[in-house]
């Protein structure tokens, strides 16, 4: 992590002696500190989880197909019609 930011907020977590291990074995083979290797694994996986509410981005060729797309009336899938109209398995009608 290549942040020169001071570091005030603080956060506790609790977890196995095995996770603790296997984090502290994870951070050592990459030369780091447990705290370098945490933050920074979750800060990854944290930008990964928001990337698709964050970003959106087309070439404008592909944006205009999109919103095309998003403005054309709806297309009738009569196969996905019937099926909505069909009880499920959890619709209680009493079938397994």
């Amino acid at each position: 992590m290549t942040t020169h930011a001071n570091r005030t907020e603080k956060l506790d977590l609790r977890l196995t002696a095995q996770a603790k291990h296997t984090l502290v074995a994870a951070a050592r083979a990459q030369r780091r500190s447990l705290s370098e290797f945490v933050l920074e694994s979750a800060l990854v996986r944290a930008e990964e989880a928001l990337a698709d509410r964050r970003v959106f981005q087309l070439p404008p060729e592909k944006w205009e197909a999109f919103v095309a797309a998003l403005d054309a009336p709806p297309r009738d899938l009569p196969r996905l019609r019937e099926l909505l109209r069909k009880p499920g398995v959890f619709s209680g009608d009493g079938r397994a």
